[in-house]
């Protein structure tokens, strides 16, 4: 199975758009690029966020591009956790599974203390966010997101707020997550030793226009000219 986007282009106001690549099933890949590169719009993309204007996007051969965002075989998380700050951990998580009215049914508490389990939260379903480091409330939004079961997962920055031993942490605890669940991985970042460490493979996005996958270590030891200009001579 992969992860196809077939000679894609969006818009988004005036900025376009264009990719045509492949993800194969369980890869962790990076997305880097400067700025307004279009980074966090090809996760839109493929999220379901952004319609597409033409091209097919696949998943394991099946055409999603038009399947609404919550149907489609994809979670994301975001640098804001979008944690409700008013409802405990165990209520936030419930809304993974009860989206509609958000209760926690009898049968999801079970499914809820295996997920924090799974990300080192045992026991905090009744605790509140006032009561949790950021590192720990980083920790109930992955667990949040893997609730949902989906089999590609998309990272907007979403450990970039913490400081450098957690956000290690924490691409350490998704790389451990991915390869046990066999999760196909997407990370945007701006740092490149975030994708040196956490992906095999990275695709650069520049003013728009995104390259396939290429593997991480050379890409980023011999850059091409625009990535160099973005990384400074890193």
């Amino acid at each position: 199975m992969a992860l196809e986007l077939d000679q894609i282009e969006a818009r988004s106001g005036s900025f376009r758009l264009r990719a045509n690549l492949t993800v194969t099933e369980g890869e962790r890949v990076a997305i880097v690029g400067a700025s307004g590169s279009g980074k966090s719009t090809l996760l839109d993309v493929i999220a379901g966020f952004l319609s597409i204007t033409s091209g097919a996007l696949r998943w394991a051969g099946r055409d999603i591009s038009t399947v609404p965002p919550g149907q489609r075989p994809v979670s994301i998380l975001f640098q804001d956790t979008n944690l409700f700050p008013h409802l405990t951990v165990g209520q936030n998580l419930a809304l993974a599974l009860n989206p509609a009215t958000g209760r926690m049914r009898a049968e999801d508490a079970g499914r809820i203390d295996a997920s924090l389990d799974r990300v080192g939260l045992a026991g905090f379903a009744s605790r509140r966010l006032s009561e949790m480091s950021g590192g720990q409330q980083s920790r109930a939004a992955l667990a949040r997101v893997l609730l949902q079961g989906r089999p590609v997962l998309l990272l907007d920055e979403p450990f970039a707020a913490l400081g450098p031993a957690l956000k290690i942490e924490m691409l350490d605890l998704v790389a451990e997550v991915a390869a046990a669940e066999g999760l196909t991985v997407l990370l945007v970042s701006h740092d490149p030793q975030d994708a040196r460490r956490f992906a095999s493979k990275t695709i650069v996005v520049e003013n728009g226009e995104v390259a396939p996958p290429q593997e991480t270590g050379p890409l980023l030891d011999n850059p091409p000219p625009g990535l160099r200009a973005y990384l400074g001579g890193e």
